[in-house]
C-alpha cells in the first residue's frame, strides 16, 4: 500500500515537473488561482478551459479562422451568450446535443457553449449520409443539434435545430448561432449539477459509427503523457487541420486553447494554404493526419522551401498510418519535428514516436507513454516473441467503459483490444502491421497488407498506395494493390509487381493492380477500403 501510494507522489510530482517545464504553471496571483480552481470544481475542465483563458490570458488571440482571429476573452463571452441563449429557449442541463461542423468558430462556440450549460455532447463526422446521421441522433437520444448550412439536407427534423455557419445565405426560419450570441448574455453561466459527458463516434469505416463516452477525469493523464514526448510549450501558436469532431484535431484544439496559445484552423484543408497560415503566424506546432501530410510533401520541394516555416518546433501526426518513407520525407522537408501518435477512440494513447525514433525506424510509432502497458498477443492470448505479429493489447488505466449501445471491446487479464496488429522492433519501438481483420490468408501463408503497402509508396512513380484482400477462388484470398501515380508519372501493372517481387515473397506479390487516380478517404484521412473492393468502387 505505502508503495503504490509512494508511486501516485512520484507520478504526480513527475506531472507538475512537466507542466511547469511547458510553461503551464506559473506564478498566478492567489486570488486568480482561487478562482480557476473553484470554476474548475463546479464546471469541469472543458467548461473551465476557456473561461480560466479568459482570466488568465484576456485579448490575446486565442483562434484564428477564415473570419479573422478571437480572443480569449471573447471566446468566454461567446460561449456564455451561445449557453444562455439555450437554456433561455428551454435547454436544460443533461439533454444531448449533436455538434455536425466543420473547423471554424461556431463549432467552437457551440462546443463552449454546451459545456458551460451542462449538455451531452456528440461530436458527428461531417462525411457521415443522411441515415448515418439519423441513428446517431436516435440512438444517443439527441434533440438538440447544430450543423452547417450545407449538411441541411442531411439533419433530421429534431426539436432544436441550430446553423453554425451558413455560406453567405440567409438562416431564414433557423436559429443562427452569431444571432443567439449577439442576443444572449454574456454573463457566467450557472453552473450545471455536473460536468457534461463528451461522446466521440468511431469512423464508421468497418461497420455503423458507434459511440465512445470519454470522461475528463483522465485529462491530466493524458496530457503528461503527451508533453513528456511532445514539446509542446504554453503561450505559441498550433495549426490544427484535422476536423476537431475527430480525438487528434479535438484534443489539441483543447489542449492549445488550455495552454494560451493561438489556434489556427479553416474549414477546409488546403496544402499550400496550411503552409501560408504556418509563415503569417509563426506556428510552432502543425497538428495533421498522414493524409494531409502526403499532400503537403506532394507541393514539391520548391513549394514548401518557398514559405517560412523556420517556427515549427512539432509535426503531430495520428489516425491512420503514416508510411515510413513518407516519414523520412517529411524530416528531410522541415527537420527533426515529426512525431507520431498512436491510440484509438477506446484506448486513448498509447504510443507516441520521437524524431529520433523516426531516424532509426522510420514506420515506427514509438514506444509506450508513461502509465500505458503494452502486450501482443496469439489468437490464444498468449504472448508472442518480439519481432513476432501479434494482436495490440493495452493497458491505460483510463479503462474505456464501453461504447454507449451497450458494446465493447475484447479485455484479456485487464488489457483492451486496440484493433489492429503490431510488433515491436529491438529497440522496443511498435510498428502497426495492420488491422486484426486486414489479415488475409492466401494459398495458406498469412500477408499483412500494410507491409506491402509500406513497400509500394516508396516505389518510383507512385504517390498513393491501398493494399487490400479479395476473394479468390483458387487461394481463398487474394492481394490486390489500388495505386495513384506521382505527377507526371506512369508506373505500368508489371514495373509495381516486379518491384514487390524483387523485395518480398512472392506470395506477397498483389495479383490485381488497379491505377487510379486517387483512393477514397473519410473526412480524417483513413482509406474507405470497403469501397475499394466494391465493383467500381473508384
Amino acid at each position: 500500500m505505502l508503495g503504490k501510494l509512494f508511486g501516485g507522489l512520484t507520478t504526480a510530482a513527475d506531472s507538475m515537473v512537466t507542466l511547469a517545464r511547458a510553461g503551464l504553471i506559473r506564478p498566478e496571483r492567489p486570488d486568480t488561482l482561487a478562482r480557476v480552481g473553484i470554476e474548475l470544481a463546479r464546471r469541469g475542465p472543458l467548461a473551465l478551459v476557456v473561461g480560466a483563458g479568459a482570466l488568465r490570458y484576456g485579448d490575446r488571440t486565442a483562434f484564428v479562422d477564415e473570419l479573422g482571429g478571437l480572443s480569449y476573452r471573447d471566446l468566454d463571452r461567446r460561449s456564455n451568450a451561445l449557453a444562455n441563449a439555450w437554456i433561455e429557449a428551454g435547454i436544460q442541463p443533461g439533454e444531448g446535443i449533436a455538434i455536425l461542423a466543420r473547423n471554424h468558430r461556431g463549432f467552437v462556440d457551440a462546443l463552449f457553449a454546451a459545456a458551460k450549460a451542462g449538455l451531452r455532447i456528440v461530436l458527428v463526422n461531417t462525411e457521415f449520409a443522411g441515415p448515418q446521421i439519423a441513428d446517431v441522433c436516435e440512438r444517443e437520444n439527441l434533440p438538440n443539434i447544430v450543423f452547417d448550412a450545407e449538411y441541411e439536407d442531411r439533419v433530421p427534423r429534431l426539436r432544436r435545430r441550430f446553423r453554425a455557419w451558413g455560406d453567405g445565405e440567409p438562416a431564414g426560419e433557423l436559429p443562427d448561432l452569431e444571432q443567439l450570441i449577439a442576443a444572449g448574455s454574456p454573463e457566467p453561466v450557472s453552473p450545471p449539477g455536473e460536468p457534461p459527458e463528451l461522446v466521440l463516434l468511431t469512423s464508421g469505416t468497418t461497420g455503423a459509427p458507434k459511440g465512445a463516452a470519454r470522461s475528463q477525469a483522465g485529462s491530466i493523464t493524458n496530457l503528461t503523457a503527451m508533453l513528456e514526448r511532445v514539446p509542446f510549450r504554453a503561450r505559441e501558436s498550433t495549426y490544427v487541420a484535422p476536423p476537431c469532431f475527430h480525438a487528434l484535431g479535438l484534443g489539441t484544439l483543447i489542449m492549445g486553447i488550455g495552454f494560451g496559445s493561438t489556434v489556427v484552423t479553416a474549414r477546409r484543408f488546403d496544402a499550400a494554404a496550411v503552409l501560408d497560415g504556418i509563415e503569417r503566424h509563426s506556428c510552432t506546432a502543425l497538428i495533421a493526419v498522414p493524409a494531409m501530410l502526403q499532400r503537403i510533401l506532394a507541393l514539391g520541394p520548391e513549394e514548401i522551401s518557398a514559405r517560412d516555416h523556420s517556427s515549427l518546433r512539432i509535426i503531430l501526426s495520428s489516425g491512420s498510418q503514416l508510411p515510413g518513407p513518407v516519414a523520412s520525407e517529411l524530416l528531410e522537408a522541415f527537420g527533426d519535428v515529426l512525431h507520431v501518435l498512436y491510440g484509438s477512440t477506446e484506448v486513448a494513447y498509447v504510443t507516441i514516436s520521437t524524431p529520433a525514433d523516426h531516424r532509426a525506424a522510420p514506420a515506427s510509432v514509438g514506444r509506450p507513454v508513461r502509465g500505458v502497458e503494452l502486450r501482443l498477443l496469439d489468437d490464444d492470448g498468449e504472448g508472442v516473441p518480439r519481432g513476432e505479429t501479434g494482436r495490440i493489447f493495452v493497458s491505460t488505466g483510463l479503462e474505456f467503459s464501453g461504447y454507449t449501445d451497450g458494446g465493447g471491446k475484447e479485455v484479456i487479464d485487464g488489457y483492451m483490444a486496440s484493433g489492429d496488429l503490431g510488433h515491436l522492433d529491438a529497440g522496443g519501438r511498435l510498428h502497426i502491421d495492420g488491422r486484426d481483420d486486414d489479415m488475409i490468408v492466401s494459398g495458406g501463408e498469412n500477408v499483412f497488407p500494410q507491409e506491402v503497402e509500406e513497400l509500394l509508396i516508396a516505389a518510383p512513380g507512385v504517390a498513393d498506395v491501398a493494399v487490400a484482400g479479395v476473394e479468390d477462388e483458387r487461394f481463398g484470398q487474394r492481394l490486390a494493390a489500388w495505386v495513384v501515380a506521382a505527377p507526371g508519372a506512369a508506373p505500368t501493372e508489371d514495373e509495381l509487381r516486379s518491384y514487390v517481387g524483387a523485395r518480398l515473397a512472392r506470395f506477397k506479390v498483389p495479383r490485381d493492380i488497379h491505377l487510379v487516380g486517387e483512393l477514397p478517404r473519410n473526412a480524417t484521412g483513413k482509406i474507405l477500403k470497403r469501397q475499394l473492393r466494391e465493383p467500381g468502387g473508384v
